[in-house]
């Protein structure tokens, strides 16, 4: 699960680029491969910036081949002497990071970039990723966070030390052994295994992906949602006297229509038609678990006996969420493209008036334009608000009440939501013709490719040194690639400023508090491992800014 720091809150999940009609189904695929357009005359130099830039394009990915990655695998910063690296929180020498932009989202960016060049040298880039996470796959067919090729001694012993100070990431806190659909991990790892096999048809990354697809379909629930982990860990982990929340239905970070998307892609792509009736139930769980009105929301977890609302970390409480429900509105509306069943619009009125009932009084309106409650009491419809005590781990304690003053930094108790927009698409699905509006829907009419490019447009991370990774959609000028070429430096990496942090492993926190106020800091005493932004930055390589420029060349040197 995300952790909402203002302001790199992740959009939704992994936004994808490319003309496919999931797109159109989830919000998942973000802008297609328009921008990628054939080079010619824009004012510039045209076939000698072309040449530079694939000189550049090359030159950076044998620096992250030959040079950065580990047994085929990245995380996501690194120190430029490699004394220290990060993916979501430090990281072992010997660890590859799953999570986003990590491993996987590497090799689409190979992959994009050999359908844009035809260069052999991404397509084998490409492979030695899909190799580092069939190494990666755990038996039961998914991935955790992070993969550690030293083994699961030194796993544990990560998690017992970096991961179980991480005062904020709840989720790193305990080593359960299994996989995570949390963060799009999984669902990126498959998505890629699934471009390697058909690309040309490598029986390779077979016997991956079949698991993988299997994994999504043995882990759904018979009412259609999924768990945040699978399968459930022998002993649960408590955490302030809290049952562990990973075996609820999660919606939160986009864990189900993420799930959808990757069968839909098995359909589209094997032909399997095995697996539309685990997605058709997906899609009716976001119904069952609608509340009724007044109250017609989400919350981001539903327990699976009665399907009521659940609290997952210890600052998000048992409650409605708008965001989630927000999400789950835009989900139903894509449904509804996908299958034409008015089913899925009909719960949509009531959850929007329901956001519209809990809207916050102008004075509580952030700067940014938050002007919604992230969590609203079940029953009374009072906003929600965290704060927190302490100093780390060990003494600290998040504590939820109804004053919005002082509230954590890094999971923001306020939310910007388009209810006007979601409204307007509503009423325009409506007043459409279904047959227009189930013109390209892979369920009704077969024949949807995958995407040639995958990282073309948005893409949504949580690293705190990109941000959001959303290159224009057009393709850039000469001059724009002009100052790409000119910035990569002589070993042929981008310089990134590292303003993502976190304090070394010290020992676990003491039982007192240190002094100072933590109450509305990124991170607490020296002890906590958790990532922090910095003032005063390394000059770093960074995973993100690599994909993130190697995308704008992808779109200026491909032929469209």
């Amino acid at each position: 699960m995300k952790n909402a720091m203002t302001p790199w809150r992740r959009a939704g999940h992994h936004r994808f680029a490319g003309p496919i009609v999931v797109a159109l189904a989830l919000g998942v695929v973000a802008c297609g491969p328009e921008g990628a357009q054939p080079s010619g005359p824009d004012g510039g130099t045209g076939a000698a910036t072309r040449e530079a830039a694939l000189d550049t394009m090359r030159r950076a990915t044998q620096f992250m081949t030959e040079d950065l990655a580990y047994e085929g695998g990245y995380v996501w910063s690194y120190l430029p002497d490699r004394s220290r690296q990060f993916g979501e929180m430090e990281a072992y020498p010997t660890q590859i990071w799953i999570q986003p932009p990590g491993t996987a989202t590497m090799g689409h960016l190979y992959l994009d970039a050999y359908h844009a060049t035809g260069d052999e040298i991404y397509y084998e880039a490409a492979t030695k990723v899909g190799q580092a996470l069939a190494e990666a796959q755990l038996p039961t067919g998914g991935w955790n966070y992070m993969y550690d090729f030293a083994g699961e001694e030194s796993t544990q012993e990560w998690y017992d030390t970096i991961g179980a100070n991480g005062w904020r990431l709840e989720e790193f806190q305990h080593y359960y052994g299994n996989a995570t659909f949390d963060d799009a991990g999984t669902a990126e790892s498959t998505q890629l295994l699934l471009r390697l096999y058909t690309e040309k048809d490598d029986e390779t990354f077979k016997p991956a992906l079949d698991q993988a697809v299997a994994f999504v379909l043995e882990s759904q629930y018979p009412m259609g949602g999924w768990p945040q982990r699978y399968p459930a860990p022998a002993e649960g982990f408590e955490k302030d006297g809290a049952p562990d929340y990973t075996g609820h239905v999660t919606f939160n970070d986009d864990v189900a229509a993420e799930n959808i998307e990757i069968l839909l892609m098995a359909y589209q792509a094997l032909g399997d038609d095995s697996v539309l009736p685990a997605v058709r139930a997906a899609m009716d769980a976001f119904t069952v678990t609608q509340q009724p009105a007044p109250q017609a929301g989400w919350s981001l977890q539903h327990t699976v006996d009665d399907l009521a609302p659940a609290g997952a970390r210890s600052y998000e409480p048992v409650s409605l969420a708008t965001h989630t429900t927000a999400s789950n509105v835009e989900k139903l509306l894509g449904f509804y493209e996908l299958t034409g069943d008015t089913s899925y619009l009909d719960g949509v009125p009531a959850a929007l008036d329901w956001l519209d009932s809990v809207r916050l009084p102008e004075d509580l309106w952030t700067d940014d334009g938050r002007q919604y409650p992230t969590f609203v009491e079940l029953g009374t419809n009072d906003p929600l608000y965290v704060h927190r005590t302490g100093s780390n781990v060990v003494n600290g304690e998040y504590v939820v009440d109804k004053d919005p003053a002082g509230t954590i930094v890094h999971y923001s108790s306020f939310r910007k939501i388009d209810v006007l927009g979601l409204r307007a698409r509503y009423e325009e699905l409506r007043a459409a013709p279904v047959d227009e509006v189930t013109a390209g829907s892979p369920l009704l009419h077969q024949g949807a490719t995958i995407p040639e490019y995958f990282t073309t447009g948005e893409i949504s991370v949580s690293d705190l040194n990109v941000g959001t990774l959303s290159p224009a959609d057009e393709r850039p000028s000469d001059t724009e690639v002009g100052e790409l070429v000119a910035g990569l430096d002589d070993e042929g990496y981008w310089p990134t400023e590292l303003v993502s942090t976190s304090n070394p492993y010290a020992g676990d926190g003491s039982p007192t508090p240190a002094e100072g106020d933590y109450s509305q800091t990124e991170v607490g005493d020296s002890t906590d491992t958790s990532p922090f932004t910095t003032d005063d930055p390394v000059v770093g390589i960074s995973t993100g800014r690599y994909i993130e420029n190697m995308s704008a060349l992808v779109r200026y040197v491909a032929e469209g």
